[in-house]
């Protein structure tokens, strides 16, 4: 490892995924949390998804960050930036590139559950910003925000539309344990994934190529592997549905022939139906006044919405401050 990259561990003895598992699997309908997509290999089909032309939620967020990452670097004022579930940290490159030229940033720590991944982001920032400490941080945003680095003017980028992957109440949940660990004056600048046409958001989500197919898919991969489980991979169906109710992509997997999956460390055994679904992950759009009442509720003020385009929006980055 690079001598000016610091890396910090996040452990937890409360943090118990295996018992969440366990819960999860063992309730009705069964769920596994989306913790379990996220393995290296999880990251790697993540990042290819980004890539892809149906996923529209990268480029129109790329396009934000280019135009507005300036005004965010004068605005702020932050000497800390600090990314959640920043993978490869690709498109805060935008933003990293506007801070330096600002010259106030001292720090910048990239937080996400795979180190491996982080370590190769970590090191491409290093070589790219030699006078900026790195300081990437292993953990779940979920459940790790606790140890996110203090000091300073401190901006949380939570890019890519990822706030739309908790329910309801987990978003309340999470938006207030992220104003607890922010102090006054400290920024949020969060990425949402606007409401459009069904059409157009079922696309982003059910690729030509089966990439998302293969995303979803890894979770059940990823426990067979660590959890010493033997789940048919090829007796699911990936199934994305639109919930118009809560403007929100449904991300399951449908089970086609009744099988029982056996999953050693948890010591049980998962008897699925057929027809049964595995729900994995959600995808939430959301509409900017709505959001913004729910920012304001969690602890945070002078909510500015920027978008990729004022006429015609696909996607946008919510900017406040913590009151």
């Amino acid at each position: 490892m690079d001598p000016d990259i610091a890396m910090v561990s996040s452990h937890d003895r409360r943090d118990d995924p295996l018992a969440e598992l366990d819960r999860a699997l063992r309730s009705r309908p069964r769920t596994i949390p989306p913790r379990w997509l996220y393995d290296d290999r999880g990251s790697e089909l993540f990042d290819e998804i980004t890539r892809l032309p149906e996923y529209y939620q990268t480029e129109a967020e790329r396009r934000i960050l280019a135009t507005h990452a300036a005004m965010l670097a004068e605005v702020t004022g932050a000497t800390t930036v600090i990314e959640l579930g920043s993978g490869t940290s690709d498109k805060t490159r935008t933003l990293l590139d506007a801070f330096v030229a600002h010259g106030e940033i001292e720090r910048f720590s990239p937080l996400d559950v795979s180190e491996a991944t982080l370590l190769y982001a970590a090191d491409v920032l290093n070589q790219r910003y030699p006078d900026l400490v790195v300081e990437p941080v292993v953990g779940d945003f979920t459940r790790h925000l606790a140890r996110l680095p203090r000091g300073g003017t401190r901006l949380v980028a939570f890019l890519g539309g990822t706030i739309g992957n908790f329910y309801l109440e987990e978003r309340r949940a999470f938006l207030g344990a992220l104003a607890d660990v922010l102090e006054p004056g400290d920024w949020l600048a969060l990425g949402v994934d606007l409401v459009k046409p069904v059409d157009r958001v079922l696309a982003a989500y059910d690729d030509s190529r089966g990439v998302t197919d293969a995303f979803i898919r890894n979770a059940l991969a990823h426990i067979n592997r660590e959890l010493d489980a033997d789940f048919d991979l090829g007796n699911f169906e990936y199934v994305p549905l639109w919930d118009g109710r809560e403007h929100r992509v449904d991300m399951r997997l449908r089970a086609g022939e009744p099988a029982r999956a056996h999953i050693g460390r948890l010591g049980i055994d998962i008897d699925v139906e057929p027809g049964e679904e595995l729900r994995v992950e959600i995808s939430t759009k959301f509409v900017p006044g709505d959001l913004a009442a729910e920012l304001e509720d969690a602890g945070f003020g002078n909510v500015e919405f920027l978008t990729d385009d004022p006429d015609d929006p696909d996607f946008g980055l919510a900017l406040a401050r913590r009151r």
